[in-house]
């Protein structure tokens, strides 16, 4: 029987007798459109890419045959102008466009534009984007085709009196949510009247300032909810299938962090009703080429529809990992006229597979963005079951004008522990220095007890990190590592600047983990030392220089990787989600090093700080006013989410330092209290 991936790669080749597409213009920028050019490449179609101000020199202009500009940096003035897209096109000669996703991936009337200028769009009929795009309608179409729908009101809600009224009449706890785009923007969970009342006119402001659309609309807010979606593939001769379902709910301000395929949650019988609804809905709206029907499931495996994205998602590497198929080979060959190349009952998954999406961000901040150079980008080998969907390079920027994703680490496993434990392993390796990310943060999710058993929520973020991350918390086995770690770079350090001197057979430390101390001893062993330790002990092997980023060891008989970086006298080490700072002093410097006092940081309190580089929305506060605790101060914009900077305590304004329209740099003083 022949595989997924040759049913996919053998089908026609075009529309009737014809070939594919020579030419494709990417109407994207960054991971997604490096990821479609290496399809095309495989095809044999030249990829043509376009690029803001912003994006001059990035990966993907670089990996494209041909590259237009059409724009300063702002998406606005780029990457959402249809005219300069169109123009590209003409000067490039592409017969079709892929959108990817985001910017102009769901807007009909871009479709539309390209039709009419004899462009092929790869990607689904208007009519269906339409009927789907709009999440009020695709709900009532939903409720039409037979598909299950969340309790609510799906009209579109005048005011944040009518907004309470209806919140009141659903019953607490209820959900907020624009009715045009997605990615979590323009959404807020609502549990009171005044609480309604703020998200009304927050939401409201959010979804126009993303999507150009204001409106909003409420429905039941699902307890104990999961995020399960499913893939939909149709041609446009009438045939749909599914493949398969991919859980997201591991999610951080309705935004998702890690998918998986197959879900740990769902059963057979379950699966099985979810794709038909699915496919039932794809073919009310006459839908063909990808996309996914997303689903909010409760304790009990109830499921509702919530909302049709007609576009690739972000997460489809997972599908691919676990079916075989390149979804954006077939959406090409879908545009092509061609037929699908399996049937429902060809779709089988293979192992597991769990995405997580590397962001630029600040965790100990409360994961706002972080803008700046990659001064070091080291990725993880690929292969084996690993997958690194990236559109950066060692000295690439992260702007502040568009989202913060770094990349997309995929690992593939014969089952959910195999593929979790890869996943771990490529993110100890995958070194980024130059902005804050998520790394350690997406390493202790996967580690998570909760995680590993498989219970989860779109609360589960919220529920196990109430006090946000702090990448500190060690259990035994990394504080393990991490001390023998120090302590044989430290060893290894000092050979150097021995200069080939010979040092004692026995070596004894003592490592600083902050104030907590470990003694322990290093003797020469093999290719490397052995240990010993109120820890434990045993032998480490480790080819590390001094200057490498990555500690490569064989700990023990486990192999493990603690990134490494020098910072003056003390070593910055990262490893299964720690980040720690480790000093390592000969004995009689430890006891010498008992007696400095500690500095204390100054004091910041009398200021508000702007926790991100962004733009200064507004200011809701007067010098010489007087403010309460949990007040509302300013607004502050970064990636297309506005964040509210409230009063900690009671106090009076001094000062303004900035006004409404200012750019902010990380912790700029936007106010000072008296």
């Amino acid at each position: 029987m022949r595989t997924l991936q040759e049913l996919g790669s053998n089908a026609c080749r075009g529309r009737g007798d014809s070939t594919l597409f020579e030419k494709i213009l990417i109407a994207n920028r960054g991971e997604i459109a490096c990821r479609i050019m290496r399809t095309c490449r495989r095809l044999g179609i030249k990829a043509v890419a376009v690029y803001s101000e912003a994006d001059a020199g990035s990966l993907a202009v670089e990996q494209a045959d041909e590259a237009y500009p059409i724009g300063k940096a702002p998406a606005s003035e780029s990457y959402l102008r249809i005219e300069a897209i169109l123009e590209a096109c003409r000067r490039s000669g592409a017969e079709a466009v892929h959108p990817g996703f985001g910017f102009l991936s769901e807007k009909a009337a871009f479709a539309e534009a390209l039709e009419k200028a004899g462009i092929v769009f790869i990607g689904p009929p208007p009519k269906a984007m339409r009927a789907m795009g709009d999440k009020i309608a695709s709900k009532l179409l939903a409720q039409q085709a037979g598909v299950s729908t969340v309790p609510g009101r799906l009209e579109a809600i005048a005011d944040a009196k009518s907004a309470v009224a209806i919140a009141r009449e659903i019953g607490y706890p209820v959900m907020l949510k624009a009715s045009a785009g997605g990615g979590g923007k323009g959404m807020r969970i609502c549990r009171s009247d005044a609480g309604t009342r703020e998200a009304f006119r927050s939401a409201g402001n959010e979804a126009k300032g993303a999507f150009g659309d204001a409106r909003v609309f409420i429905e039941k807010y699902i307890e104990e909810p999961r995020h399960i979606e499913i893939q939909v593939l149709g041609d446009q001769h009438g045939q749909v299938i599914h493949l398969g379902e991919r859980e997201c709910s591991i999610q951080r301000r309705h935004q998702k962090v890690l998918e998986e395929a197959p879900s740990p949650f769902l059963d057979a019988r379950t699966r099985q009703r979810m794709g038909a609804e699915a496919v039932q809905l794809a073919k009310a709206v006459g839908y063909y080429s990808a996309g996914t029907v997303e689903f909010i499931v409760d304790r009990e495996r109830n499921f509702y529809f919530l909302e049709m994205n007609t576009r690739l998602q972000v997460e489809h590497p997972v599908t691919e990992m676990v079916t075989g198929l390149d979804l954006v080979e077939q959406m090409i060959r879908i545009a092509a006229g061609a037929r699908l190349p399996l049937a429902q009952k060809d779709v089988k998954a293979k192992g597991w597979a769990i995405e997580a999406r590397l962001y630029a961000e600040d965790p100990a901040r409360g994961f706002l963005p972080s803008v700046g150079r990659l001064r070091r980008y080291l990725e993880p080998p690929v292969g084996q079951g690993l997958r690194i969907d990236a559109g950066v390079v060692e000295g690439s920027e992260i702007s502040v004008h568009y989202d913060p994703m770094i990349a997309k680490v995929i690992a593939h496993g014969p089952d959910r522990g195999a593929a979790t434990a890869k996943l771990r392993q490529a993110l100890d390796a995958y070194y980024v220095r130059g902005i804050n990310h998520n790394g350690a943060f997406l390493s202790a999710l996967l580690a998570h007890p909760r995680f590993q058993e498989g219970r989860l929520s779109t609360n589960f973020i919220a529920e196990e990190f109430p006090e946000g991350f702090k990448a500190d918390r060690l259990d035994a086995r990394t504080r393990r590592c991490l001390v023998f770690a120090a302590a044989v770079l430290q060893r290894r350090l000092a050979e150097r600047a021995l200069d080939g001197k010979a040092r004692p057979a026995l070596d004894d430390w003592v490592v600083l983990l902050g104030r907590e101390e470990h003694r322990l001893r290093l003797k020469p062993h093999s290719s490397g030392f052995l240990v010993e330790s109120e820890l434990g002990g045993g032998p480490i092997e480790s080819a590390w220089l001094p200057g490498e980023a990555l500690f490569c060891a064989q700990l023990v008989g486990e192999p493990v990787v603690v990134q490494v970086e020098r910072s003056g006298p003390r070593w910055q080490l990262s490893h299964g989600g720690a980040a720690v700072e480790a000093l390592v002093l000969e004995p009689p410097a430890a006891a010498l090093y008992r007696h400095m006092p500690v500095k204390a940081p100054p004091d910041l309190s009398r200021f508000l700080l702007s926790p991100m580089p962004g733009l200064l929305v507004s200011v809701a506060v007067k010098e010489g006013q007087e403010v309460k605790a949990g007040e509302e101060l300013a607004v502050v914009e970064a990636m297309k989410m506005e964040n509210v900077l409230r009063a900690a305590a009671d106090g009076l304004v001094k000062t303004l330092h900035c006004k409404p329209g200012d750019s902010l740099a990380v912790d700029q003083a936007i106010l000072e209290f008296a």
